[in-house]
């Protein structure tokens, strides 16, 4: 991630989902990175988020394979870090 500070371990699905949001448009400040999106709402979705579902999903049919699995492993980096 570039530019913006990670999730801290006790963000909430709410507060994943619109940090998503952030970089699904490239809107506030954050780069538009699919990667970082991705991760962020799967994190979002796993703290349950419903929207953060529908987003993951939507965003991962533009996405490459390739960089869908980059973002997943990037979450469980995440989560054990966490």
């Amino acid at each position: 991630m570039v530019g913006m500070p990670l999730p801290s371990a006790e963000s909430s699905g709410d507060e994943l989902f619109r940090m998503g949001l952030l970089y699904s448009t490239g809107q506030g400040g954050a780069p538009l990175d699919y990667v970082s999106a991705h991760m962020l709402f799967n994190l979002a979705a796993m703290r349950g988020s419903i929207e953060a579902k529908v987003y993951r999903k939507e965003l991962s049919q533009e996405m490459e394979p390739a960089d869908v699995a980059e973002a997943q492993r990037a979450a469980r980096e995440w989560l054990s870090h966490g």
